[in-house]
């Protein structure tokens, strides 16, 4: 019974509620909508940010209702999703729990003057874990060595709680005029020393973040800073 239940609500993901038909909703109009509906916690655990995208035939005012809850729970117990404004096209979700085995459902209802759609999409938190990527990425000479490089950085600003959530990093590093990337991955520290590079040659670097314990995606890479070791003609 729980495979069906989720199968429909995969479905109901990608097309319009088909119980809409059955409220007098008319469903044949001259309107296309892709959803494109994406969730990310990005500042997990604090909220969760919900974004979708609308195309329309006719440029009608549209506005959004949205609510979400346990994919178990009956649609009474449908809580808001918090928008700026009815129109925003994004919406944040406050209270969740962590670690729950049942999936969740995002309700987004579109309603304009010719008809009233809503969409479902299905997650599970720890699935759409994924950081932005760590700030102020930073690139030193340690004096006296010609085969070293010091890196430094900082935990993204929208990532609430470092100290109790950790991030473990990845760092990506290339020669200049090369097409190779050589990949290093920490846990929990937010400095590393490259050794064994080659003297008087340009590096550039960029990190990312992932949740500690694996769950969700890898951020986006941080901006490429570059920089080369001590030199003593330099």
């Amino acid at each position: 019974m729980q495979v069906l239940i989720l199968a429909s609500v995969l479905a109901a993901s990608i097309i319009p509620c088909s119980s809409q038909a059955t409220r007098g909703v008319d469903t044949k109009t001259n309107t296309a909508m892709k959803t494109g509906i994406v969730c990310w916690a990005v500042s997990y655990p604090e909220f969760i940010n919900c974004t979708w995208k609308l195309e329309l035939v006719h440029h009608l005012d549209t506005s959004f209702i949205t609510t979400y809850r346990l994919m178990m729970e009956p649609e009474e117990a449908a809580r808001e999703c918090i928008q700026s404004f009815p129109e925003a096209n994004r919406c944040t979700i406050h209270d969740f729990q962590m670690f729950s085995m049942t999936p969740y459902i995002l309700n987004v209802t579109v309603v304009n003057s010719l008809r009233s759609v809503t969409y479902l999409h299905p997650f599970t938190v720890e699935h759409i874990i994924k950081p932005d990527p760590p700030d102020n990425l930073s690139i030193s000479p340690l004096p006296g060595e010609r085969k070293k490089l010091f890196l430094q950085w900082d935990p993204p600003k929208s990532w609430p709680f470092p100290q109790y959530f950790l991030l473990k990093y990845q760092i990506r590093y290339q020669k200049a005029r090369s097409s190779i990337f050589r990949t290093i991955e920490l846990y929990d520290q937010t400095s590393f020393i490259l050794k064994g590079i080659r003297p008087r040659t340009v590096y550039f670097v960029q990190v990312a973040a992932k949740d500690f314990m694996d769950y969700g995606e890898q951020s986006a890479w941080s901006p490429t800073v570059s920089g080369k070791a001590w030199d003593k003609h330099s």
